[in-house]
C-alpha cells in the first residue's frame, strides 16, 4: 500500500508558485505593455476580418461566384446585340463590370458593422485601450482584400474569355489600384449607414437603393452618348462613371487624366464627409 502511495506521489506534477518578488515585477505599473500604434491596432482588426472568412468561407461567395455570374450573363446577353460579338463587347464591358461588382460588394461593410453592433461586439472594442477608429479602419482593411480578390477573379475570367488589355500589366495594376482607392473611400458611406440604421436588412435595403442608380445609370454597359440628354447630365456627374472611365483608360493604355482627377476628388470627398460623420456617430453611441 505504501509503495503505491509513493509511486502516485512521485508522478504528481509540481506546481510553480511565484515568489513575492516575481509578482511585484509582473504587477509593477512600469512594466505594462506599450499601447499598440494606430496602424498596429487597425491591422489586428483587419486580421480579425480575415479570420471570419476562414471560419465562414461562404462569405467569399459575393467576391467569387457573383462576379463570375455577372460577367458571363451580361457578356453573352448584350455582347452580340451591342458590339457584334461577345468578345468585342468584352473589351469595353469588362472594366465596367469589374467596377459594378466591387462597388456592390462595398455595402457589406455596413452590413457587417451593423451585425457586430447588434451582437454587442463593438461595445467591447470601444473599451479597449487602442486608437478608437482602429476597429472601423481594420474592418475596411479586411474588406479591401475582398475587393482585390473580386477584381482578380473578374480579370482572370475576362482573360479566359478573350479580354486583352492594351495597357498591359502596368495598366491593369493601375486600374485595380484606382478601384481599391475608390472602394475604400466609398465604404465609409456604408459604415455611417451601419451605425445609424437599426438592422442589417435596413442597411442592405438603403444600400441597394443607392447602388442601383449609380451603377446602372452610368457608362458601365453602353456609351452615354446614346442616352437622352437629361440622362447624360446625371451620368456625367456620376462618380461611378468617372471611375469606369479612369479604369478603362488605364487598362487600354490611353489614360484619362480628367476622369482620374474627378475620381480622386470623389474619393477624398467620401472619406472626408462620411469618415467624419462615422466617427462622430461612433463616438457618441
Amino acid at each position: 500500500m505504501s509503495d503505491t502511495t509513493t509511486t502516485t506521489t512521485e508522478r504528481a506534477p509540481s506546481v510553480y508558485v511565484p515568489s513575492a518578488e516575481a509578482l511585484a515585477t509582473v504587477l509593477a505599473p512600469g512594466t505594462r505593455p506599450p499601447r499598440p500604434s494606430a496602424l498596429g491596432a487597425s491591422l489586428t482588426f483587419g486580421w480579425r476580418a480575415m479570420l471570419k472568412i476562414k471560419h465562414v468561407p461562404e462569405q467569399l461567395f459575393d467576391v467569387t461566384a457573383f462576379p463570375i455570374i455577372m460577367v458571363l450573363m451580361f457578356t453573352y446577353l448584350f455582347g452580340g446585340a451591342l458590339a457584334g460579338s461577345p468578345r468585342e463587347y468584352l473589351q469595353f464591358f469588362l472594366p465596367g463590370i469589374m467596377v459594378t461588382s466591387v462597388v456592390m460588394i462595398t455595402m457589406y461593410t455596413g452590413v457587417g458593422l451593423n451585425t457586430d453592433i447588434e451582437k454587442g461586439i463593438f461595445d467591447r472594442f470601444r473599451t479597449l485601450p487602442v486608437w478608437r477608429p482602429s476597429a472601423l479602419v481594420g474592418m475596411i482593411f479586411g474588406d479591401v482584400l475582398r475587393y482585390i480578390l473580386a477584381a482578380l477573379v473578374i480579370l482572370g475570367l475576362g482573360l479566359a474569355l478573350g479580354f486583352r488589355p492594351a495597357g498591359g500589366v502596368v495598366g491593369v495594376a493601375v486600374g485595380i489600384g484606382l478601384l481599391v482607392v475608390f472602394s475604400f473611400a466609398f465604404s465609409w458611406v456604408w459604415t455611417f449607414f451601419g451605425l445609424i440604421l437599426r438592422s442589417e436588412k435596413s442597411v442592405m435595403g438603403v444600400s441597394m437603393m443607392v447602388l442601383f442608380p449609380l451603377t446602372f445609370l452610368s457608362n458601365v454597359f453602353v456609351d452615354p452618348s446614346t442616352m437622352p440628354g437629361w440622362l447624360q447630365a446625371f451620368v456625367k456627374v456620376n462618380p461611378v462613371t468617372q471611375l469606369v472611365a479612369a479604369i478603362r483608360g488605364a487598362m487600354s493604355g490611353d489614360s484619362d487624366p480628367s476622369a482620374t482627377m474627378w475620381l480622386l476628388l470623389w474619393s477624398a470627398g467620401f472619406l472626408a464627409v462620411f469618415g467624419t460623420l462615422t466617427m462622430y456617430r461612433y463616438n457618441r453611441r
